[in-house]
């Protein structure tokens, strides 16, 4: 097939290209928050909240508003529920994350399992990008927006939350309010990575970018910036994959991610296993490896 015709046929649907403009949306916001989620070891935070936000969507369809609104409520409420827990316990962080989330997606899954509609309950886990609507493209764009213009506006000061949050206190920063800050920036991500590709691999979309660059480069800029580069090859070529292989979208978009994770996890240039594999090699047949 000609390259041309090989790029442009999918573009000629509209469905599809609202598909695309949506996941790239989504990966984007995700992949960038993706990076200070690494840093802070928050990345189960980001599956608390994805599973949490599902009570919201049921909710916000029994009352006819938009599932962002009810998703982001319930995502923000989660996030609020796990800190009053863990500050009036003596639980472990994985502990409490674990037990709340849970709880809120079996609410969400009892409230969906009782209210006859007509929302299949596999397109709110698993997205409908192929059933965006023009009303539901903008929401996204405007909230991904929203949320990347706030992270880069607290750019800074969120970096050195991330690095040093000891530092960050004694400089006068006010650490509770960007560690609020930073996590409502991830529930805002997660209602825009719900029309992507749904609650649960919206996971990956937050996890796997910030770790794939986090493997190939120790400079954080660099880092964000390898982050969006991943997540917008994976994003368009599962899109394209997707069309072409008639497999789901969401999925097809994740499993690109993965397999860029992969490559990096194997090649990268001073922790890829081939690269630990050649140190071995040269530390053997120095001599003093040798002589060992």
């Amino acid at each position: 097939m000609d390259p041309a015709a090989f790029l442009l046929e999918p573009l000629q649907y509209g469905f599809l290209t609202r598909a695309l403009l949506v996941t790239l949306a989504a990966a984007v916001v995700a992949s960038v928050l993706s990076c200070w989620l690494i840093l802070m070891g928050w990345s189960l935070m980001g599956d608390a909240v994805s599973h949490a936000v599902l009570p919201g969507v049921a909710l916000a369809y029994i009352v006819g508003v938009p599932f962002s609104i009810g998703a982001f409520i319930f995502g923000a409420g989660a996030v609020a529920l796990i800190g009053a827990v863990k500050s009036t316990t003596k639980l472990k962080s994985d502990t409490v994350i674990g037990v709340v989330f849970t709880a809120l997606f079996a609410v969400g899954l009892a409230i969906i399992s009782r209210t006859p509609s007509q929302v299949d309950l596999m397109h709110i886990l698993f997205g409908n990008v192929l059933g965006v609507t023009d009303g539901e493209l903008w929401q996204v764009l405007t909230l991904g927006a929203l949320t990347l213009g706030i992270v880069l506006f607290k750019r800074r000061d969120l970096t050195l939350l991330a690095f040093d949050r000891t530092h960050a206190h004694v400089i006068g920063l006010n650490t509770r309010f960007l560690g609020a800050l930073l996590l409502g920036l991830l529930a805002l991500s997660v209602v825009v990575g719900l029309q992507a590709v749904g609650i649960i691999l919206v996971v990956a979309m937050l996890i796997t970018p910030g770790a794939t660059a986090f493997l190939l480069t120790r400079s954080f800029d660099r880092m964000v910036v390898l982050a969006v580069a991943i997540t917008t090859t994976a994003a368009v070529s599962g899109v394209y994959a997707s069309y072409y292989l008639d497999i789901s979208t969401g999925a097809s978009v994740v499993l690109a991610q993965a397999l860029a994770f992969t490559a990096a996890y194997v090649a990268a240039p001073r922790t890829g296993l081939l690269s630990q594999f050649r140190q071995r090699r040269r530390q053997a047949g120095s001599p003093a490896g040798q002589a060992a």
